[in-house]
């Protein structure tokens, strides 16, 4: 079930008076969420939901077990059970066929000929968001930082969570499973509020995102036929689309979840507006990028801290390669995760004379060349993170370089788009990033709506126009792939 479906429109009502008719019956309410997420998630595969309960019961009992052993070893090896389900699941549906077959080749390469078998397997939706989400309870038991819940129900809602359960936010235990132990009163403001964050993620989804993809598309799969205005138009609007789509996903989640009384962490903080990369990385899929930091880049730097400065260099580029392969079992997720890593990393290094060179230029100077240079960086990342192949990019990369006779009328041509579609397309990209500068502070862009209620609903009015004008059924969210 997509979130900008008819499903979902009329699964969120019913959804939402049946739970506040709870209201006063939290536990309940915990029973009821459990079940509506099963639901949600079943109406893509009811079968993928046997591997959403195999994690839940796994690191249920495996928090009670690390919590109660006093001997080091053995909470480790209660912390490996966790590990091995979890990324073994994750690592069987997402990554076996992906190294089975590059294995296979580089046998042969050696002039060993043989050949391993694949799975013939789909990869179940949301798996590597609540695999991460599960694996941060056990870990935090592990180091400390969390008591077990005895609540089998409240743990295993916290799991499923619908309104983020397939693309994020990615919730710690520790922020998110302790609203599920309290009573939620229904609070007028909160809704409100995420109505408001979900009619934003909606606009961004369905009027941008959704009228990039098919500009986007045809150009990526004909990148061959075409020279370097369209190429660069095509990666920058891909750039918008895959912010608009997954920061609206985003949106929509937490709007969602602050319907039901929950609070879920901010996902997106204007990355297109950092001046640098490593600025951007806090600001894109900020929960993605916090895991990563706790239980990726400080293990492995602490674990090389004899390496001293080289260790965090050697760790940045270790998590920002992971990050990359957490986003799909192919070479170009691989090439965007080491790319953005490199970057991050000459950041670093080069702090001080930075440091040195705004004292020089002045900072208005480093300002803006510091953006401009991350927008660089990112839409260099965004060839390899949409081309099919490694092959493909390099193709692409090259073919910016070149010209071509082929006009944009004939791309517009081929995707039924006309110039005053494409005009309003544009106009919405401008109020866009107007509205999330002008509300750069806020946690969404429609947090600090005008004053003016005459204005104010004239926007919730304009939003909707366009959302139902621009609608063409519904359409799957980049993320949902990963």
């Amino acid at each position: 079930m997509l979130f900008n479906s008819l499903e979902y429109l009329l699964f969120l009502p019913v959804a939402f008076a049946l739970y506040w008719s709870l209201s006063d019956k939290y536990k309940i309410q915990n029973v009821l969420l459990l079940a509506l997420s099963y639901f949600f998630y079943s109406c893509w595969d009811w079968r993928f939901l046997s591997l959403i309960i195999i994690s839940s019961f796994t690191d249920y009992y495996v928090g009670q077990w690390i919590h109660r052993s006093e001997n080091k070893n053995t909470r480790k090896r209660f912390l490996y059970i966790s590990l091995l389900v979890n990324l073994g699941l994750l690592g069987v549906f997402k990554y076996y066929n992906f190294f089975a077959t590059e294995f296979s080749e580089l046998l042969g390469f050696l002039g060993l000929q043989t050949s391993m078998a694949t799975l013939n397997v789909i990869l179940p939706v949301g798996i590597s968001f609540y695999t991460f989400q599960t694996l941060s309870y056990t870990i935090d038991i592990y180091r400390g930082k969390l008591e077990p819940t005895d609540k089998m129900i409240d743990f295993f809602a916290y799991v499923a969570f619908f309104p983020q359960l397939v693309a994020g936010p990615i919730e710690r235990a520790r922020d998110l499973l302790p609203q599920f132990h309290v009573a939620r009163k229904f609070d007028y403001t909160k809704s409100v509020d995420g109505l408001r964050q979900m009619l934003w993620g909606f606009f961004k989804k369905v009027v941008i995102a959704d009228n990039c993809a098919p500009v986007v598309d045809f150009i990526f799969a004909n990148h061959a036929d075409y020279g370097s205005g369209i190429l660069v138009l095509a990666v920058v609007l891909f750039a918008l689309q895959l912010y608009a789509d997954f920061s609206g996903y985003s949106d929509i989640a937490i709007g969602t979840a602050r319907l039901f009384g929950f609070n879920l962490t901010q996902n997106f903080a204007t990355p297109y507006f950092a001046l640098s990369t490593t600025t951007l990385w806090r600001r894109w899929h900020i929960t993605l990028s916090t895991w990563a930091n706790e239980y990726v880049f400080l293990p492995v730097s602490s674990s090389l801290k004899r390496l001293k400065r080289r260790a965090v260099l050697l760790a940045l580029v270790i998590t920002f390669t992971l990050i990359g392969l957490w986003h799909g079992a192919n070479w170009t997720f691989v090439c965007f995760g080491l790319w953005h890593g490199l970057v991050v990393t000459f950041e670093y290094m080069t702090q001080k004379q930075r440091r040195q060179l705004t004292k020089k230029t002045g900072q208005s100077f480093m300002r803006f060349s510091g953006w401009l240079a991350t927008i660089l960086v990112w839409l260099i990342g965004c060839v390899f993170f949409r081309s099919a192949t490694i092959s493909d990019a390099f193709t692409y990369f090259k073919n910016i370089f070149t010209f071509s006779d082929k006009k944009l009328s004939g791309v517009l041509e081929a995707v039924n788009l006309n110039m005053p579609q494409l005009y309003i397309i544009i106009s919405s990209i401008i109020f866009l990033f107007v509205v999330e500068w002008l509300n750069r502070r806020q946690k969404h862009g429609l947090e600090n709506t005008p004053s003016n209620f005459i204005l104010r609903y004239a926007t919730y009015l304009l939003l909707c126009v366009l959302i139902l004008e621009y609608f063409h059924g519904q359409k799957s969210f980049v993320y949902f792939q990963f």
